[in-house]
């Protein structure tokens, strides 16, 4: 089949355009394309300019920057008449936007410094608010998009400027179709160029098969640019969301007006979006918000973070988005005034404010918002709501609607038995899981590192394994050593010699404190000048011991305002002056605000890329974006959620040079780093746990009861406990008593006149259980055996992970290893969907999902199957190989040197080297081309399935 024509493809875009409601018009220039404007205008506003009045509309659009002319475009108009009346007009509906008239026309010339003629142009009330630039198949989509560059800078501002009323731009080859909006003056680069798709992010890559009918049709299209461009205010520029945000947005719009009238509280009537981590969540929330705060029946918009910081962030992004749009509160009594002043449409604020608006003295002044008509957007809903907050909102607020954010969500598998995120939140709207945006290069891939920091000697195997005080062995200083000597060889080979930055986990405070003291002591001495900042907090225990350990590894962020314990700030107060000496300032940490202060500061500059590396445990390990850290060190346990957001930091998109973002793990993470990553690329995890009735847990309650008393009958008699082993039976059987007491306090029948315990009694049991269980931690950590003089600290790579086909085979090795029969079916598609969803494996998934379904069965040794898969793909690469010369009759050996040399020197062959490959008779001079070509292409096929991407 030859190669399309750009004719050809042009000719049949128009044909489809027409067939889905546009006008085809012919308007071969500028003089033209303003006679329709006129037409247009006044066929739109049922109207009929003169000549001079017609010159006023043209002196209105021609004014301005590409910006200032997307404004106009949206704004009522009005001019003087010749006879002196007003006249109000507009150039677009935005309110009814299928309520506008549509044109197609092709091979518009302008003439600026250079005379471009454009290929398909879409008219919107005469104004071309579309260009469309074609290219034929089998050449690259980059060269449209650098074409209209060229024109933005040659000829879209040429005469009257009407090009610049451009919102948006689609190139495509046929085959492939991008969207992007109209940066105007500012720098274009091609990674913001985005695939438009349907609501379960399948791409429509065809122009004429599916997406010229689904983005380009005119309601729809028009519905784009009415209510889904955002006008940037702080860069002047114009943001178009990606279909994901968009599916998202018309997701929780349709189910706020589907029920504007609510009857009461219900979960069912909310929802949560579940997007993963770096995909635009902040512009989705706030083009969210801003939709709604124009529903009459909604009286406000409440956006909901955890963490102050992340309140005067999100302030700062939405006002970046429209200026003044949102409002904020210092404190709790600003905060209901907002509340209270009808003319505040949309807030936002933390949940702590929130909570102490509804709560205490503040009750009476909130009495009038009570029953009002509100939308509460909670931003990482992960983490947010897992506590009594959530419970007084819903119990406070009488008629309000509840949606969640989240790239993390809890689902079953990393519920922990607490309540997952639908649970809370009601049905997932839309999902766009981290397979979806790697594959979209809308974040980039992580490259994980896995560091082995010690050795441990033979004799060691001696010592039974509980008798090991691993915690000793992590926390000593020779390790910590070893670890940051290591960080300081590497560093400027992971950040391509600090054009990026770097941030460094680590356990806890006490861990950030020692790693700072080492970094600090070796600058002094001169063995580096790495910036290092850090910051710190401690947060009293407010939750439930039990779970706190838990709750940190796997949301990695404590619910709690920044307050640094008073005896960590003398340490903190000289990081503080290292900081101010090493970048001028002043900061201070004497009192709240000039913490939260340094906070601000410390911030943006590790977000423009002045330090090196931000030393943390907890903080800014979820909420923090900055495109220039591309390396993250890791000496903490993470799981689930915490870990894919702390990993998340790195895998921001800047520019060509970030390619990936690194992970230096050194510690054993990769068992938890797989489970994560099959979780949170899997759209079909199970979202809920499906509860038992509350009788059933009354009853499993009370039999709890029963086995505690036979250990200790009453409060007192716990002190009586003497025994480690009884001391560990009641630690236990009260632990079993507090999680069920937490899974029924979420039932709303639940009551303590049901159980066999009274709350008292109960509260009694929790505070003996509390300070034993701190007893047993103690005295159980001082009997451990040392090991420290039976190791050997010294760092070597253990394994690299990059998501391709060796990950995806290992993968399926280790849970072929771990799960029974029954769950191998589902572990299995697991790994396809995996497959399905990485770009790089879709040559490979056909011959992949072979071996799945006819190899894997067979193979009883679950260590054996990386050599089964390699003697697999070998077999089928061969069999390829002898297909694809015996098709085209080459020859095996010349063939398999032109592949050898293809790989080596990354340079496609040339055609006369593949033309000289055929045995026998060459082709006529007719053929020689198309014949080339599909040789080449079979080359190029082959490679892409059977060599790239096999290896790490």
């Amino acid at each position: 089949m030859s190669t399309q024509s750009e004719q050809v493809l042009e000719n049949k875009l128009v044909e489809q355009l027409q067939s889905i409601g546009y006008a085809k018009v012919s308007i071969p220039d500028e003089a033209a394309l303003l006679a329709n404007l006129k037409t247009q205008l006044e066929i739109h506003n049922n109207i009929t300019f003169t000549a001079n009045e017609f010159e006023r509309v043209l002196n209105i659009l021609s004014k301005g920057s590409v910006f200032e002319k997307a404004k106009t475009l949206r704004e009522k108009q009005h001019i003087v008449r010749d006879n002196g009346d007003n006249l109000y007009f507009e150039f677009l509906n935005t309110e009814h936007w299928c309520q506008n008239q549509y044109q197609v026309t092709n091979q518009v010339t302008m003439e600026g410094s250079y005379k471009n003629r454009y290929d398909v142009t879409l008219l919107i009330n005469g104004l071309p608010l579309v260009q469309i630039e074609l290219k034929r198949r089998g050449l690259e989509m980059k060269e449209a998009f650098n074409q209209i560059n060229r024109y933005q800078k040659h000829s879209f501002g040429s005469g009257r400027g009407l090009f610049h009323y451009v919102q948006l731009f689609v190139i495509s080859n046929g085959v492939d179709t991008k969207y992007f909006s109209n940066f105007g003056i500012h720098k274009q680069e091609y990674l913001q160029t985005f695939h438009w798709t349907d609501e379960n992010n399948n791409p429509y890559n065809n122009i004429l098969k599916g997406f010229a009918d689904s983005f380009l049709e005119p309601c729809q299209l028009s519905k784009l640019i009415c209510k889904y461009i955002v006008l940037n205010e702080t860069d002047k520029r114009l943001m178009v969301l990606r279909p994901y945000q968009y599916y998202a947005v018309e997701k929780i719009i349709k189910k706020v007006t589907e029920n504007e009238i609510l009857n009461g509280y219900k979960v069912e009537k909310n929802g949560y979006i579940w997007h993963t981590t770096g995909s635009g969540k902040t512009l989705t929330s706030f083009k969210a918000s801003q939709i709604l705060s124009k529903i009459p029946a909604i009286k406000k918009v409440v956006f909901v973070v955890d963490r102050k910081d992340l309140d005067y962030q999100t302030n700062q992004e939405y006002d970046k988005f429209r200026k003044g749009c949102v409002s904020s509160a210092e404190n709790t009594s600003q905060l209901i005034k907002k509340f209270n002043d009808p003319n505040v449409k949309i807030i936002v604020t933390t949940i702590q404010k929130l909570n102490n608006a509804i709560s205490g003295k503040h009750l009476y002044k909130m009495k009038g918002m009570q029953d009002q008509r509100m939308v509460f957007i909670f931003d990482e809903c992960h983490r947010s709501q897992f506590g009594s907050t959530h419970q007084a909102i819903v119990n406070y607020f009488s008629n309000i609607q509840l949606f969640g954010f989240t790239g993390t969500p809890i689902l079953e598998q990393n519920s922990d038995g607490m309540k997952t995120t639908a649970s809370l939140f009601g049905n997932c709207l839309h999902k766009y899981v981290i397979t979806d945006a790697i594959k979209d290069d809308n974040v980039l891939k992580f490259s994980i590192e896995y560091i082995r920091t010690f050795k441990q000697k033979e004799h060691i195997i001696d010592l039974k394994v509980e008798e090991i005080n691993e915690a000793e062995v992590f926390e000593s200083p020779e390790r910590k050593n070893a670890i940051v000597d290591y960080i300081i060889k590497y560093h400027d080979l992971k950040t391509q010699s600090r054009k990026f930055c770097a941030m460094m986990c680590v356990q806890d405070i006490d861990a950030v404190i020692q790693y700072y003291e080492l970094f600090k002591q070796k600058k002094q001495n001169g063995e580096h000048n790495l910036k290092i900042a850090t910051i710190f907090s401690y947060a009293q225990n407010e939750d439930e011991v039990d779970y706190q350990t838990k709750a940190l590894a796997m949301a990695a962020e404590p619910s709690s305002e920044y307050v640094p314990s008073p005896h960590r700030r003398e340490l903190l107060e000289t990081y503080v002056e290292d900081f101010n000496k090493m970048f001028g300032m002043a900061e201070s940490i004497k009192d709240t605000q000039g913490y939260y202060n340094y906070y601000n500061t410390i911030a943006k500059k590790s977000k423009n890329n002045e330090t090196d590396i931000l030393l943390v445990a907890n903080m800014f390990l979820t909420g923090f974006d900055s495109k220039y850290v591309n390396t993250l060190y890791v000496d903490k346990n993470l799981k689930y959620h915490g870990l894919i957001q702390t990993f998340s930091r790195t895998n921001r998109i800047l520019d060509k040079n970030k390619t990936q973002g690194n992970i230096v793990s050194f510690r054993n993470l990769k068992e938890n780093t797989d489970e994560a990553i099959a979780l949170f690329s899997n759209k079909e995890a199970i979202a809920e746990i499906l509860l038992e009735p509350y009788e059933a847990y009354v009853d499993k309650f009370n039999e709890a009861v029963q086995k505690l008393l036979e250990i200790a009958p009453s409060e007192d008699a716990v002190d009586s406990l003497y025994t480690e082993d009884e001391k560990l039976q009641f630690v236990y059987a009260f632990r079993a008593l507090m999680r069920l007491n937490k899974k029924m306090g979420h039932f709303t029948e639940f009551s303590w006149k049901d159980l066999d315990m009274c709350e008292n009694d109960f509260a009694e049991y929790t505070s003996k259980y509390m300070k034993l269980k701190d007893s047993i931690n103690v005295k159980s950590s001082t009997e451990k055996a040392s090991i420290l003089n039976d190791i050997d600290f010294e760092l070597e790579l253990l394994k690299r992970d990059t998501i391709n086909v060796s990950y995806i085979i290992e993968l399926l090795a280790i849970f072929k290893s771990k799960h029974s029969e029954k769950d191998k079916k589902n572990i299995e598609d697991d790994i396809s969907r995996l497959l399905k969803s990485e770009v790089t494996l879709r040559s490979k998934r056909e011959l992949i999902e072979k071996f799945i379904q006819d190899n894997l069965p067979q193979i009883e040794d679950s260590d054996t199957i990386p050599q089964e898969f390699e003697k697999f793909w070998t077999e089928q690469q061969q069999k390829a190989f002898e297909t694809f010369v015996k098709e085209e009759n080459l020859s095996s050996e010349k063939t398999q040197k032109l592949i050898e040399d293809y790989l080596y020197a990354e340079r496609k062959p040339l055609r006369d080297e593949l033309l000289g490959l055929i045995e026998g008779d060459k082709p006529s001079v007719l053929k020689r081309k198309s014949i080339g070509d599909r040789i080449l292409q079979k080359v190029v096929n082959f490679v892409e399935t059977f060599i790239n991407g096999m290896d790490g």
